[in-house]
Order: C-alpha cells, then structure tokens, then sequence
C-alpha cells in the first residue's frame, strides 16, 4: 500500500478524552484538513456523540499538520458541477456549524498555521479559540472567484461588519495579534504554549457546574440574534429556572459559607 493509500485509510477525525476534555483533531493535515463532505460528516458524527456524553466537560477542536483548516476542499467541489449536490454539502456544513454552538459541552478551537474559508468560518463558531501567535486567518475566496458567503455568517458574528467586508473584498490575510484585536479569537499564544494556552480556558471550565455551563451556553446563543426585548423575556425565564438549579443553591450556600462548591455531575 502506497503512501496515499495510508493516509485516505486514517480517521478523518481522532478523537480522545482525557480527564473530561474530548479533544477532536481532524487528521487530513497533508491537506490543510479540507471541509469535504466526508469530514463534514465525521466531524458532525463526533459531535452527534458528544450530545449524550456526560463524562466530556469541555471540547477542544485541533488538526493535524502544518495549519488548522483551509476551507472547503476545491477539487471536490470542481469535481461535481451540480446544483442540488453543493446545496446538500453547504446544508450538510452549515448543518454541523450550527452544532458547535448547540452542544451542551464548551468548544474552544485550538488554531495553529492557517485557518481561511471555511476553516475561519469553523474557528469563529467555537465558543472559545486559542491560537498560535503564527497563525493566520483569510476569507479569501474572492481570489478564486467564490464569495465566502457561508464562511461570513460565522465571522460576522464575531467581529464588526467593515473589519468583516474588508475580508471578504480583498481576500487577504490576516495574522494572529489582528485575529484577536478585531475579536475573531480570545488569546495569542506562543506556538509552543498552544497547549498551555487551551488547558487555561479547559481548567477553568471544568471547575465549573456542567449543567449551569449547558444551560448558559444554550441562552447565550438563543438570546443574542433576537431583539431587545425578545431577549430579556428569553434571559429572564432562563435565569429564573436557573435559580431553582440545585447546582445554583449548593453555589450559593458554598459561596456564603466559604468553601468549594460541590456540582452535581
């Protein structure tokens, strides 16, 4: 078996949990780890597992190889020239985006190397995402004539609209200190402390109640495309359902009395 052959034969997606933090590490690294429809699929597959898996508190989402992800996977998409097959790989795409921010578990992206398209696209719907001070972000579909329209959704929501457009317009490239001043990230790190830099984020989560955090997590999100006042009323219910949580009288009780909350599991 050739060389090829090994790698196509490899997950496309490692997954490993480790004292309650699944790490996903998408394993094309060869190939920028490319969006194709198969590691769409098992990227949404791992997550699909995760839903149910209690015993995983906080989700790291890396990749293999000299850079996080460079998007779709362009020959694939030369490859079939048919309307109704690239709705259902966008759908498919969207589909499992859409999932990092509706899986009860925080997801930080571990970014190093190059993260354009929708690989940019993937970073800004983690929750949370470290990155290599040597990392680099586009939406540079422009230059090949396709507009990063679905990648846009995402990092619009991230940072503001000119930062945005200038993207888009010229396709360049923009590195780590400008990913985290316009608000695309939350930290720079050293490449070597890339780790470090997620344990920081993943130790603190943990420490936290699993409940409390899923059921925050799912307002945020549900609350923050609506309008004023549809997002107050939301907030609201939600706060006060949270406040008849054990896990929000054992936090106060323990605050009070000065002393380490113990979470229910």
């Amino acid at each position: 078996m050739n060389a090829a052959n090994d790698i196509a034969s490899e997950p496309l997606v490692l997954a490993e949990t480790r004292d309650g933090i699944c790490t996903l590490t998408m394993n094309r690294g060869d190939r920028f780890n490319p969006l194709s429809r198969a590691m769409i699929a098992a990227l949404e597959a791992e997550l699909d597992r995760l839903f149910a898996d209690k015993g995983a508190r906080a989700v790291v989402l890396a990749a293999n190889g000299r850079g996080f992800c460079a998007g779709h996977d362009l020959k694939e998409l030369r490859a079939h020239p048919d309307a109704a097959w690239q709705r259902e790989l966008f759908d498919a795409c969207s589909r499992m985006m859409l999932k990092l921010t509706q899986l009860p578990q925080p997801v930080i992206a571990r970014v190093h190397g190059i993260a354009t398209a929708a690989g940019c696209q993937l970073v800004s719907m983690c929750d949370l995402a470290v990155a290599a001070d040597t990392a680099r972000f586009a939406l540079p579909g422009v230059n090949v004539g396709v507009f990063c329209s679905t990648p846009a959704v995402g990092v619009a929501r991230n940072i503001a609209r000119k930062r945005v457009m200038e993207m888009l317009l010229t396709g360049e490239m923009i590195d780590a200190g400008t990913a985290l001043a316009w608000g695309l990230i939350n930290r720079v790190v050293a490449a070597a402390d890339l780790d470090a830099g997620v344990a920081h984020f993943t130790g603190i989560i943990k420490a936290k109640s699993p409940g409390i955090v899923a059921l925050g997590k799912r307002a945020f999100y549900q609350q923050i495309d609506r309008g004023l006042s549809g997002a107050y009323e939301l907030t609201g219910e939600v706060m006060a359902c949270n406040l008849l949580d054990p896990d929000a009288a054992e936090g106060i009780d323990a605050f009070l009395a000065k002393r380490a909350p113990r979470w229910n599991a």
